[in-house]
């Protein structure tokens, strides 16, 4: 007789293949339509909140696989804060102000001259529509990822009200006091005509020259140091940019060094006067020592156009190199206009917004022969500039070092003193007694860091950031828009003028700002005539735009997007130096505090030999690809299973990985769906069976681990202790240890039910863990899945994570799995010898009172064998194995093979053991 009938094998619809290629946009496409955004909203009404605010990505091109990185890893945090019984909020936003977008219309045109033949007005406009385009573009291939958001509203930096609040929150800093307009250095490219903040500076190498150079002090210097006017005395400052030497006015010398005149002539700092001999710059010894203080306000001769260069002292001048006389140009160099304004040295600016030299060096004869230099580039003048200094260069040479360079077009910067604005990071904001700077660091000592190390890292950038330049000469952003009194130079800083502009910006957009005369801009109720004022031209830094999305999101009501502040923000680790610092210092000017509790940084993906991903190395994975190939559950899976906190590796080889994974996480899910297809109701802990209880004991503790993991955000580990609990304990034990009970006892004995229900319970459980990562695996489950696991559920949103509850261990685990190895040991050997084929055919002789205090079926099962007996064995022993001190002997089981369980059990050959033969004939 056929027994295969009378079995109760595992049956389920849920397919074993996920064809997740064809299957997931469909699926995704339903979650569209039946707006499971708003039902997740709905589920939780009244809940817990949680607030993930989104930081803007570039609404440029298409999304590369950073991208879809960091939307997956905040899609996979809020969904676990979802499961959790959490009412979340999910905004996703778009910058679409600012230079890359520019700088795309400006290529579409056909260059620079192309789009400067054209309005302010119309290129605006081009902007827009870039942006506009690449916001449905970045959305539609964000929704392919499984990513559940606000998609119906998101926030985009250029729609008119969020223009409107930008403004506002300008507005507000303006109104604390902390906004600023002066001439100072900052960063310019001049490639791209701008100013740049930090955010926007990568360093990259450059050749530079190193050039020692003697400025001789004047007549009056050398009578008050008791040197003869015609002997020799000239500080040497050294230097890596001769092209600002036209602009020198001051030398800075460390004041608590001692500074020495040589034998040839030459001042330079005692320290490094060995040094300075030995490479040849110098070659005299110490004639005359000198305290800094004692050269303080004295004055050399720039020995390239004869103006006087003024000696102060600098903190900033460092003795670990150079010379220790510091070549100062105000308008070149942030410590050089801190030491000036100190000295009141003057601010000499001969370099125009292209990087070349204008008609200030020769009206201020800053170079001989001054014409020829005007409107050449600085670059480009280094050498002509040594030659006209002659003598005064003691040494030249060429090096690479790391310099700062344009973040766009990848040129070298320079500083550039122009009229720029500021925020004061060291003002103090009306109703505060505390420094901008000193609130943003309190602020960072009460954010929550994850990884930890962002506090240091954040901290130490506020601690030393110089005030932060918001403005930028270009033509595609909010306008710092403000008028001027033409005859004074003052900015109205009016409430009812900015309101007014905020107001038409609401309305019409800030292009307004460009299209509309100051006569239709201005508050109708000002005491200004429009003819007596002109509009300031100067746009926000877009850094500006995204910093004060705190405000114009989550404080507005504009967007249901969650509170403010947010409970977590979520970026790449480079953001310590943009967004996260921008919208902390824009929060703490206007509300003096931080906009977020948390922060969570992520690293960049890189290949599988940790190299940057770049075309030319042909080594770039695009989520298009990975789509195509494999899946967006297998890209979710990757994210979950690297280690976020350092650099990701991605490659051909660990998407396969990951694939395989998810495939045995898939059987896994399977099988058990399938084993509990006819289940109905649970069975109570204390009536379970101790294979039952064992599991849900360890179920309970690797679930709660990984749970826990999972809400401090810890997904690599989390993932790495169920991997190992669903390869081992559950897959490689249970599963196995129940085959039996599931398949072979009769279909409502309490033995099975048992098992079942434990099944259910931990299918469940880890099925509301995985949840978040991969949703639409899930769903698909709970659609396959019986009413015991499912309940009234239309979807997977309707459920929520718990945990399991279980009562005390029937049986000392730790033993009982030394017990199972020490057999799995010998049983290798036994097959490996051809002996036995499969474990059924063996039975355990022992005196083991753990194993013996079991239920018998339950021990049996639990090596999977057709006997546990305490008697020693007639038979012949295949091999023994050792727990603490009991011993464990294998010998072949003795009765005959039943032909329905395969179990070594029944009396007769051919014949069904008296368990399956209750089952049959029942």
């Amino acid at each position: 007789m056929d027994y295969k009938d009378t079995l109760l094998l595992p049956t389920t619809t849920f397919a074993m293949r996920g064809n997740l290629i064809n299957n997931e946009p469909k699926r995704y496409a339903a979650w569209d339509e039946k707006k499971v955004y708003f039902k997740m909203k709905n589920n939780r009404r009244d809940a817990e909140s949680f607030t993930l605010h989104d930081g803007p990505p570039y609404a440029n091109g298409h999304i590369h696989i950073g991208h879809a990185l960091n939307k997956v890893l905040k899609d996979i945090i809020i969904k676990h804060n979802y499961f959790n019984g959490k009412s979340v909020r999910f905004t996703p936003g778009w910058d679409c102000h600012g230079l890359p977008i520019e700088q795309q219309v400006e290529k579409k045109l056909g260059g620079k001259k192309k789009k400067e033949a054209l309005e302010t007005a119309e290129i605006r406009k081009l902007c827009r529509e870039h942006a506009a385009k690449f916001v449905d573009i970045q959305r539609a291939e964000f929704k392919t990822l499984g990513i559940i958001a606000d998609w119906e509203k998101p926030y985009v930096t250029m729609d008119y009200r969020f223009e409107a609040n930008i403004f506002r929150t300008l507005c507000s800093v303006a109104k604390k006091g902390l906004l600023i307009e002066r001439s100072k250095p900052v960063f310019w490219s001049w490639a791209e005509r701008t100013a740049l903040a930090e955010a926007e500076v990568e360093y990259e190498d450059k050749e530079d020259y190193s050039i020692f150079v003697a400025f001789e002090l004047d007549d009056a210097a050398k009578e008050k140091l008791g040197l003869e006017t015609s002997s020799k005395a000239a500080p040497v400052i050294w230097t890596t940019t001769p092209w600002t030497i036209p602009a020198n006015t001051g030398i800075s010398l460390n004041p608590e060094e001692e500074y020495v005149l040589t034998t040839d002539g030459y001042i330079v700092a005692k320290k490094l006067l060995n040094s300075l001999v030995e490479s040849d710059v110098l070659s005299g010894s110490i004639a005359k020592t000198f305290q800094a203080n004692e050269l303080e306000n004295l004055n050399a001769v720039n020995p390239l156009n004869g103006r006087k260069s003024h000696i102060v002292l600098g903190e900033h001048v460092l003795v670990d190199n150079g010379t220790g006389c510091v070549h100062t140009a105000p308008g070149h160099g942030e410590d050089d206009y801190r030491v000036g304004l100190k000295y009141d040295l003057e601010v000499v600016m001969p370099v125009d917004e292209t990087g070349c030299y204008d008609a200030t060096v020769v009206r201020e004869k800053l170079i001989p022969n001054a014409e020829e230099f005007v409107g050449r580039h600085i670059f480009k003048s280094n050498e002509d500039l040594l030659e006209l200094m002659g003598d005064a260069v003691l040494q030249t040479s060429k090096f690479m070092h790391s310099y700062p360079h344009c973040w766009r077009s990848h040129t070298p910067l320079i500083y550039r003193a122009t009229k720029q604005w500021f925020i004061s990071v060291d003002g103090t904001p009306e109703g505060e007694d505390k420094t901008l700077r000193d609130i943003a660091l309190g602020e960072v000592e009460k954010t929550k860091f994850i990884p930890e190390t962002g506090r240091n890292r954040l901290n130490s950038m506020v601690a030393n950031r110089p005030d932060w330049c918001i403005s930028r000469q270009r033509d595609w952003g909010v306008p710092i828009a403000f008028f001027r009194v033409k005859a004074t130079g003052e900015v109205l800083l009016d409430e009812k003028v900015l309101n007014f502009v905020a107001m038409i910006f609401e309305m019409q957009g800030s292009d307004a700002w460009y299209s509309m005369e100051i006569s239709e801009l201005l508050y109708p109720g000002s005491a200004y005539k429009p003819e007596e004022l002109e509009k300031v031209t100067d746009i926000l830094d877009v850094w500006f735009d995204s910093g004060s999305t705190w405000n114009s999101v989550l404080k507005s009501r504009n967007y249901d997007a969650g509170t403010y502040p947010a409970d977590l923000y979520v970026e790449g680790s480079d953001q310590h130096r943009g967004w996260f610092q921008s919208s902390l210092f824009l929060s703490s000017a206007v509300e003096h505090k931080a906009p977020y509790k948390g922060v969570l940084t992520h690293g960049f993906t890189v290949d599988e030999k940790g190299e940057k991903m770049s075309k030319s190395k042909g080594n770039v994975i695009a989520p298009e690809k990975v789509l195509k190939e494999y899946g967006s559950e297998i890209l979710r899976l990757w994210v979950a299973s690297s280690d976020y906190q350092g650099d990701l590796k991605i490659s051909q080889g660990i998407l396969k990985q990951t694939s395989e994974n998810y495939r045995k996480l898939r059987n896994t899910f399977r099988i058990m769906l399938a084993n509990i297809n006819d289940l109905e109701a649970l069975t109570p802990y204390e009536e379970m069976g101790d294979l039952d209880k064992w599991i849900l004991n360890v179920a309970s503790d690797v679930l709660s681990e990984v749970h826990k993991q999972f809400s401090e955000y810890n997904f690599v580990n989390g993932m790495s202790t169920l991997n190992n609990f669903i390869v081992n304990e559950l897959s490689g034990m249970y599963i196995d240890m129940t085959k039996d009970n599931l398949y072979c006892n009769a279909q409502n004995s309490a033995r099975r039910r048992a098992s079942q229900s434990a099944m259910a319970i931990t299918t469940k459980t880890l099925l509301l863990l995985m949840a978040p990562i991969i949703t639409y695996t899930a769903d698909e489950i709970i659609e396959n899945a019986p009413a015991i696991i499912k309940g009234d559920a239309e979807d997977i949103f309707d459920l929520t994570y718990s945990a399991i509850e279980a009562g005390a261990m029937p049986f000392d685990a730790e033993y009982m799995v030394k017990a199972r190895e020490g057999f799995g040991a010998v049983v290798d050997g036994l097959k490996k010898e051809k002996i036995i084929k499969n474990t059924l055919e063996l039975v355990i002789y022992t005196e083991s009172k753990t194993t013996l205090d079991m239920n018998r079926v339950d021990a049996e099962d639990w090596f999977v064998v057709s006997g546990i007996f305490e008697d020693k064995p007639e038979e012949e022993i295949l091999g023994s194995f050792t727990v603490d001190d009991d011993t464990f002997s294998i010998a072949k089981a003795t009765a005959h093979k039943c032909p329905r369980c395969w179990k070594y059990q029944a009396e007769t050959e051919d014949t069904i053991c008296k368990r399956c033969n209750e089952v049959v004939g029942a």
